[in-house]
């Protein structure tokens, strides 16, 4: 049953055997002046990761009368929880009668930039930033900001938030800490751990250190033996959680900044034949359909249709002269087997 469970939840990780879970059952910018918009393709079909911006530029079709222009980029426009996010900004955009932009820079800062100024060329009136790297992103800030369009951040933040008009994104130093906690409450008795975070990405940062600070404060010995940057991506994540699981086969958990990264560990877990608690942080389709069979443990959830229509909805209410908070925290926790039930593993909650 957990060969058929793995293949259709993780076709591309081509898992072998499932293993069971160890120690438990289970500045602010005036708005631009409005310019007509262009019915643009989805985000898919925008770009590519190899797709440079000139030759996304060139694909952009031709305006259409009345509404807005409105940028957006995140770090990957592949990961399921950017795909949920930019749905249901997409969603608000368009039913104000607006159009989305969308570029996927493929977690590369460079490219971002790139894209960046692409759409600034093209004259976008409002810009929808996630950054791949906090202060890497800056130099595109400052050409938003010459440009005089403003910015509303989301899910990660930028390294000077004074360039957001608005940020809206999930508790990620909470999301970490469920686990942390929950983990500390399981092996009492403590034990050796792995972390695979990623330090450009402020999001993933402020969940490692909640998930270590929950550890600290249960006064269960805890000893991280190996860390690395697994970059947000799950094939990265294999590779990194392979070569640590071979320097130390006996940890008792991992902890992954993101559920992809939690996907590539445990994908590297099952080729080792080890089974350490696997934990992750999103609460997406494909880990919660993990929870109960597998050595999957926890995710701390967070909701990216959430944060999409809050940071749209508010972008929406700066521009029609609201005043409106300068940081909107989305609320997070954690999803196990005991209650994933209460969400359902076929969409985002």
């Amino acid at each position: 049953m957990k060969k058929k469970l793995v293949s259709a939840v993780l076709c591309t990780a081509m898992l072998a055997t499932v293993l069971a879970g160890c120690g438990n059952s289970g500045g602010d910018a005036a708005p631009a002046a409005a310019e007509p918009a262009a019915e643009e393709a989805p985000a898919a079909e925008e770009t590519s990761e190899e797709a440079p911006a000139a030759e996304e530029a060139a694909e952009a079709p031709a305006a259409s009368e009345g509404g807005r222009l409105i940028g957006y980029t995140c770090m990957d426009g592949t990961n399921p929880f950017f795909v949920a996010l930019e749905g249901a900004i997409r969603e608000v955009v368009e039913a104000n009668g607006d159009t989305l932009i969308s570029m996927d820079p493929g977690n590369d800062s460079n490219t971002q930039i790139d894209q960046i100024e692409d759409m600034i060329s093209r004259g976008v009136d409002v810009m929808f930033v996630n950054p791949v790297d906090a202060d890497g992103i800056i130099p595109a800030l400052d050409m938003l900001k010459d440009a005089d369009i403003p910015m509303f951040g989301f899910d990660t933040q930028v390294g000077d938030m004074s360039y957001l008009i608005s940020y809206a994104g999930s508790d990620n130093y909470n999301a970490g800490y469920v686990c942390g906690k929950d983990l500390a409450e399981k092996c009492p008795d403590g034990g050796d751990i792995l972390v695979l975070d990623s330090p450009t990405m402020q999001s993933v940062t402020d969940r490692t250190n909640g998930f270590l600070a929950a550890l600290e404060e249960s006064g269960v010995t805890f000893n991280v033996v190996g860390q690395q940057d697994a970059q947000g991506n799950q094939q990265v994540a294999n590779e990194k959680a392979t070569d640590l699981l071979t320097a130390s086969p006996d940890v008792i958990a991992i902890f992954g900044g993101n559920d992809p990264t939690a996907l590539g560990a445990y994908a590297a877990a099952d080729a080792a034949g080890v089974s350490p608690m696997i934990y992750g942080v999103d609460g997406s389709p494909d880990i919660k359909a993990l929870l109960k069979d597998t050595m999957i443990e926890g995710t701390g959830a967070q909701s990216p249709i959430s944060i999409g229509q809050t940071i749209a909805e508010t972008a929406y209410q700066w521009l029609n002269g609201e005043t409106v908070e300068e940081f909107i925290p989305i609320e997070t926790f954690l999803i196990t087997a005991d209650n994933v039930d209460e969400f359902g593993t076929d969409s985002w909650q």
